[in-house]
């Protein structure tokens, strides 16, 4: 059976943020998860397809394969990718999150205290190729959740204070017990939190936390490439009752560039010449990235050949190696010729082919080996 789009599979978009495909995971898994339905084969499918899903998108690396290639661009792809403790949170992190849930073991509070860090963002800057080369400074303006200025992330009315919960008696969880074994499990009153808001800041609606944008300078590094990441700590949202806030990581998107195509630190350009030049030789002028740079076309030129010019392309930022340009060349066939030009083309034909061997030895050693070919 053909798999199905991941991002059907956790009802997201395409364009869905780390904490909607992390809350998307977590409801279904807690709906499948087989301890949950215990020889329901359907659930437990629902819950693997889930976990293959959630674990490819929130792997930023996996997820940008997948996007451009599908289920083709991620199969066999082994490991985080390089989502280390500076990655976008992921799998791990949720799958842990969920099991909390379950069995009542949670994770990214401190028990009791309602303190949660805030999640981290994720923001696609796109530059042009001369601002990843050289670096530039970049304004981002960013929506978010920052701490409510009125009750200072309470989420209660100001001249009030959150109370303590009576379910739990603050501690944030419950035991419950089924049969001969007692678990405990998150406060169903307060959420672990510890504490109940009895009267909400009207700012806020009791939540702590209000949405805003906001505009931040980011200094980007010469050499950058494309899907680099920049990490600015504690610019994610906030935290919730003072818990610390998440990261903000700017990824790197360059836009197509009009000459040059690049490949790591190499550039790549396609250099049009003329039928003389590429037959008689001479000097040609092209771009550079950082101006102007002259090539000397050898007499017999042919369409294909590539001349390299040593540092030309781009310094990266993690290397101190500049890399090349390469110019392929490719001889332009003349259009909108007058009589006059024609005549003399077919001047030039006439006598190139008194000897098609010392003028054209390619188009002769093909047509040679095509007779070879059906005279076989």
């Amino acid at each position: 059976m053909a798999k199905r789009d991941y991002y059907t599979v956790l009802g997201v978009s395409r364009d869905a943020s780390e904490e909607d495909l992390k809350k998307a995971y977590r409801k279904l898994a807690m709906k499948h998860h087989p301890d949950r339905n215990p020889d329901d084969k359907s659930a437990e499918e629902k819950f693997k397809e889930a976990k293959e899903a959630y674990e490819v998108l929130a792997d930023p690396r996996k997820r940008a394969a997948y996007d451009q290639f599908g289920h083709a661009g991620v199969d066999g792809m082994g490991g985080r990718g390089g989502a280390g403790p500076e990655g976008f949170g992921g799998f791990a992190d949720a799958f842990g999150d969920i099991f909390g849930e379950i069995f009542g073991q949670g994770r990214g509070a401190a028990r009791g205290s309602g303190m949660f860090r805030g999640a981290d963002l994720r923001y696609n800057l796109d530059l042009t190729l001369e601002e990843a080369a050289f670096g530039t400074d970049a304004k981002i303006r960013i929506p978010t959740l920052e701490q409510c200025g009125t009750c200072h992330g309470s989420g209660a009315r100001p001249g009030t204070h959150p109370k303590t919960c009576t379910t739990c008696g603050g501690r944030g969880e419950v035991r419950v017990s089924q049969g001969f074994f007692s678990i405990q499990q998150t406060c169903p009153t307060c959420h672990g939190g510890g504490k109940v808001v009895s009267d909400p800041c009207h700012a806020c609606e009791g939540a702590g936390r209000v949405r805003k944008h906001k505009t931040l300078s980011v200094k980007i590094p010469p050499g950058v490439d494309q899907d680099d990441r920049i990490r600015l700590a504690g610019e994610g949202e906030a935290g919730v009752n003072g818990g610390p806030a998440g990261d903000l990581y700017v990824v790197v998107q360059i836009k197509p560039h009009a000459v040059f195509q690049r490949e790591g630190a190499d550039l790549h350009c396609e250099m049009p010449i003329s039928f003389a030049t590429a037959a008689l030789g001479g000097e040609i002028e092209i771009p550079t990235l950082d101006g102007q740079a002259k090539i000397k076309i050898p007499a017999e030129t042919q369409t294909g050949q590539v001349f390299r010019l040593r540092n030309k392309g781009i310094r990266p930022v993690r290397g101190s190696v500049t890399g090349d340009l390469y110019c392929h060349v490719a001889v332009e066939t003349p259009v909108k010729l007058t009589a006059r030009q024609k005549e003399l083309l077919r001047e030039f034909e006439s006598i190139s082919q008194t000897d098609p061997a010392a003028h054209t030895p390619r188009s002769k050693g093909f047509f040679d080996k095509v007779k070879e070919f059906f005279s076989s």
